[in-house]
């Protein structure tokens, strides 16, 4: 976390792209974490859950001014789902629609930090909050 830290633009934001299922819990913590990363960094920061974002802030992402910086949270999916009538999940789905993000910021030239949350998004958020004010206070 700490390398990818210095590819903050002055004057930029910082955008977390949450492609996990939303909860009460998951947005107590992507806030906790939203709100850290920006008292430390003093940047603009914002949150979303995708693909939802994608039609909103996710535009201004890919085409406004190239100052964002991005830290996107996946997961595994254990209670998968077929989407009836497709030859796939929605599980697989939304890592496409993930792995799709992810690789136009990179065409754009913006800075992506790709994290997988694991089997449990929850324990994976605590622990990315922890290894996250950990980092800001060294950095």
């Amino acid at each position: 976390m700490k390398k990818a830290l210095p590819a903050l633009v002055p004057n930029g934001y910082a955008a977390i792209q949450a492609y996990i299922a939303q909860t009460p819990e998951r947005d107590a913590a992507l806030s906790r974490i939203r709100v850290l990363f920006r008292d430390k960094t003093h940047r603009a920061t914002t949150v979303g859950y995708g693909p939802r974002f994608l039609h909103s802030t996710g535009q201004l992402h890919k085409g406004g001014a190239p100052i964002g910086w991005f830290l996107q949270l996946v997961a595994e999916h254990p209670d998968d789902r077929e989407i009836p009538g497709k030859a796939y999940t929605f599980g697989q789905l939304i890592d496409a629609q993930a792995l799709g993000d992810s690789q136009t910021l990179g065409d754009h030239k913006l800075p992506v930090l790709r994290i997988n949350l694991g089997q449990n998004p929850d324990a994976g958020l605590a622990a990315l909050e922890r290894s996250l004010a950990t980092a800001l206070e060294e950095g």
